[in-house]
């Protein structure tokens, strides 16, 4: 599962220094490569439900809910945090775990996000979805509408802004933002306020420049990629005939959505397609902040977040939800 995360063969671009220290000293907790028999062992690496509730600071209100799921089928688990001393109508990140798609819970990712959402006033919504390879597409994406559906439909009693639900995901829950950005759009379903994709998995052609350049190195490599997508897709795995709504960076309509932020790392797997989701925007007409932070491997901000490009990339995060916030109509939702 893990080998040299620092080294590799062939032209990359260089790791930021402060960051290639981390990884060199921490090596044995990076994912970089990955086989099909490796993801259960890795989901003992997942959050838990009282290791975050012991961190989560008494300035936040923590409620767990159940959501009916998809066409009557098991509920999907929500974790919902408050900021304690905010009124009603807030405006809400609904929160797509990273993990490949194969693992994680509703607990991961969840403690980063927290400042955040008590700088801006907004609450977090995060979803328990179905894993791969027990449940692949469209289980995932299937319980990530739902929730969606659940929060605008229940605004008022969970004190949230209908219109104010900003899709938000890391790593596979950014390419699940972005593919449930685009099932809204296309059902006629709830419109979201924004998304907001970090290094996120778009693609299963797996075939980037970036996918092969950086094989090996770093964190999350084009193997694990590999690994993951088929967990995903099963039988739809290497055919011409995968969704945009399994895989968005397949998506070629790209008009109608909401503003969208994306931010990735230079040395990282996923660098060209999240380059290429944003220029597709653009071209539709649509409005996309990209950052593309130097020397950055993937989830670096998540991984060892007070490094100095950590702390850069989560202040312009923080800069573009607070513009996107205050665009939100006065009163609305109330």
């Amino acid at each position: 599962m893990s080998v040299d995360a620092t080294t590799g063969s062939g032209t990359r671009p260089p790791f930021d220094p402060e960051l290639a220290a981390v990884l060199a000293a921490r090596g044995s907790e990076v994912v970089v490569s990955m086989r099909p028999d490796e993801i259960v062992p890795l989901r003992a690496r997942a959050a838990t439900r009282e290791a975050v509730l012991a961190a989560v600071p008494p300035t936040f209100d923590v409620t767990e809910h159940r959501v009916p799921g998809p066409d009557g089928g098991a509920d999907v688990e929500v974790v919902l945090l408050r900021p304690a001393s905010a009124g009603s109508a807030l405006p809400c990140l609904l929160h797509l775990h990273g993990g490949g798609l194969v693992t994680g819970t509703a607990w991961d990712d969840v403690l980063p996000l927290l400042g955040l959402a008590e700088d801006e006033g907004c609450a977090i919504a995060s979803v328990g979805y179905r894993l791969a390879p027990e449940h692949g597409y469209p289980a995932a994406l299937e319980d990530g509408y739902a929730v969606l559906t659940w929060l605008v439909t229940h605004a008022a009693e969970l004190g949230l802004r209908p219109d104010g639900v900003v899709l938000e995901g890391i790593s596979a829950g950014g390419g699940l933002a972005a593919a449930l950005a685009l099932l809204a759009r296309d059902r006629g379903g709830p419109r979201p306020a924004g998304q907001m994709l970090a290094c996120p998995m778009l693609d299963d052609r797996n075939d980037t420049h970036s996918a092969r350049q950086m094989e090996g190195v770093g964190a999350w490599d084009r193997s694990a990629n590999a690994t993951a997508w088929r967990a995903y897709l099963g039988e739809l795995a290497g055919t011409g005939a995968v969704p945009v709504y399994a895989a968005p960076g397949r998506a070629t309509d790209l008009g109608g959505l909401a503003p969208t932020f994306l931010d990735v790392g230079s040395a990282e797997t996923f660098r060209d397609e999240t380059v290429e989701l944003a220029r597709r925007i653009w071209a539709a007409g649509g409005d996309a902040e990209l950052h593309v932070w130097p020397g950055g491997f993937h989830g670096f901000y998540y991984f060892e977040p007070d490094a100095a490009l950590s702390r850069d990339a989560r202040a312009a995060r923080a800069r573009w939800l607070h513009r996107l916030l205050s665009r939100l109509p006065q009163g609305g939702g109330r």
